[in-house]
């Protein structure tokens, strides 16, 4: 009989957003000695609290949470920081006998954590700016066109007005004379230290999930706090639209309602849709990975049920 792993338990606890996510690891972390690691490329933002849908003050004094407010909006995180920064993480929280809880949806960190990085090119700055006046020039979808021709499995599963990925796909192959595919397919996988529980909290009816991101994006207009919150970042003078900050979810409809480019109405609605569209991108991450396993994030005892899959790991600290 094999022994089992000695490597120590992360538990992901994965989902759109308003899946609940929040609330399941705090009862879990009332249960069993844990940390919280946000895997929210939202919440690492300093200044932006209401449109994140951030921990409040009190559920993080009641448990230690990190990777949160680690960066000015005028920066930006990459995949490759988030992976370095979780797994020393894992291994301090781990260290202490407690169990790292990795909490988020921002799908792509959990891909890079648990898959590795791939040894793709950095950006070069002269060839993405001749790659953005190309674009310009003859836009979006005829960009999406030339690549089909240079790397078509890249292309088949880019949408022809993902500019930013189409335009990064070009810059691989100018750079490297590869397609990025079969650069991604030649990456290794690297082992990670510890053994990873992922649980998905899916919905059962994606109408409830729509009910309840609508009433969050409700609640953070109320009062005119999330417009308040980026009044307060406009002014600072230093940001931008282009920004991956100002692009999060509820900050980039804001910012155009504030521009005067509409209504409150279609303020409303237009971050209710993004968010929407959000939480189905979320979702079709989640069907690309099939040893998650699965949790109703509608059903009343969810974090039990996050409690009983953990428990079948014989691996939960006390």
């Amino acid at each position: 009989m094999s022994k089992p792993s000695a490597k120590p338990l992360a538990v992901a606890i994965m989902g759109p957003t308003a899946s609940g996510k929040t609330a399941a690891a705090l009862a879990i972390a009332a249960h069993t000695p844990s940390e919280i690691i946000s895997v929210d490329s939202a919440l690492v933002y300093r200044e932006m609290n209401i449109g994140t849908a951030k921990p409040t003050d009190e559920e993080r004094a009641s448990v230690p949470h990190h990777l949160i407010d680690i960066l000015d909006p005028l920066d930006a995180y990459s995949v490759m920081q988030f992976r370095q920064d979780a797994i020393r993480l894992i291994a301090e929280i781990s260290a202490r006998g407690k169990l790292p809880l990795l909490v988020g949806g921002t799908m792509l960190y959990f891909k890079g954590l648990k898959d590795g990085l791939d040894a793709l090119p950095q950006a070069d700055a002269a060839l993405r700016a001749e790659l953005d006046a190309e674009a310009a020039l003859i836009g979006s979808p005829a960009m999406h066109a030339k690549l089909e021709k240079l790397d078509p499995v890249t292309f088949a599963r880019l949408k022809p007005n993902d500019s930013q990925r189409i335009q990064r796909a070009l810059e691989i192959i100018a750079l490297t004379g590869q397609p990025m595919s079969a650069l991604l397919a030649q990456a290794p996988k690297s082992e990670l230290p510890f053994t990873l529980l992922p649980i998905a909290l899916e919905p059962s009816e994606r109408s409830i999930l729509h009910a309840r991101i609508a009433n969050r994006f409700d609640a953070m207009l109320k009062d005119g706090g999330l417009l308040d919150e980026v009044r307060a970042l406009r002014a600072r003078g230093d940001l931008h639209p282009g920004l991956p900050s100002m692009r999060c979810v509820g900050y980039r409809q804001s910012w155009e309602y504030l521009d005067g480019t509409y209504g409150l109405t279609e303020l409303r609605e237009k971050g209710i849709a993004a968010t929407r569209q959000l939480a189905k991108r979320q979702l079709t991450w989640l069907r690309s990975m099939p040893e998650r396993q699965v949790i109703d994030c509608l059903a009343p005892d969810v974090a039990d049920s996050i409690l009983r899959k953990m428990a079948s790991t014989g691996k939960v600290p006390h």
